[in-house]
């Protein structure tokens, strides 16, 4: 069940001041000088049409949000909305998510990592595309502060335990705990777009959820040079 067609952009919004690129990302991320304040930060990798990270920095406003999505067009509606409804704490990154971690994000400085409903890559030649693969989960680890959170979501039984099973073997995060359903107040009380389609069609929903609870082992340096090499993979690339 893929994504569906987006709505036209209000022309007349303006978008510079929460749709970021990597060219204007300082190396380490001072997230200071793009919210003006020192707050815990929440970071969502493949925020698609934005509807968690709208409703979230609106309901937890105390903290900083950041979107980052690799598909243009969804990065430019998620920043659409975020302007659209004058949100002060939120900004979208379009950009791969494992180069964000990789080369900006310092250790132990974002409260919770967001991951839901990733593209599962059916394929199984293409499974090594994943967004939560062994790498990417370790910089996860690298980045959260202690007790921070690693939340993740999918309709793909499959996907869901297969990163359980990686989370387990490659990193020390405590989980999965679980993440109880609950019911929808109104049309759009649910956490993504994706979320509420699964429901509405009775489909099962995966969720979990992992907390840092040690201070984290560096990662071989070898490692970390193989950072980006698969962003450009992704980079047109639409959930089937």
């Amino acid at each position: 069940m893929g994504r569906r067609s987006l709505p036209k952009l209000d022309p007349s919004l303006q978008l510079e001041s929460h749709l970021l690129s990597f060219e204007a990302l300082d190396s380490p991320w001072d997230p200071t000088r793009i919210y003006g304040r020192r707050a815990p930060l929440e970071i969502e990798v493949g925020s698609g049409k934005g509807l968690f990270l709208l409703t979230e920095s609106q309901r937890v406003g105390a903290h900083n949000f950041l979107g980052i999505e690799i598909v243009r067009k969804y990065a430019r509606y998620s920043a659409a909305r975020l302007v659209k409804h004058q949100v002060a704490n939120a900004r979208m990154l379009q950009g791969d998510g494992q180069r964000f971690l990789v080369e900006f994000v310092p250790e132990s400085s974002i409260r919770r990592v967001h991951v839901y409903f990733p593209d599962p890559w059916w394929k199984k030649r293409h499974r090594r595309r994943r967004v939560l693969n062994d790498m990417f989960l370790r910089h996860v680890e690298r980045v959260l502060e202690p007790q921070g959170e690693l939340h993740f979501w999918t309709d793909v039984e499959e996907y869901f335990q297969t990163t359980l099973e990686t989370i387990a073997t490659h990193t020390q995060l405590q989980g999965p705990l679980p993440v109880p359903e609950r019911d929808a107040e109104h049309d759009m009380d649910y956490h993504t777009n994706f979320e509420r389609r699964m429901r509405m069609h009775g489909l099962p929903v995966y969720r979990s959820f992992f907390i840092k609870r040690h201070e984290h082992v560096p990662i071989p340096a070898e490692r970390l040079s193989q950072a980006s090499d698969t962003e450009a993979e992704h980079a047109d690339h639409d959930r089937p």
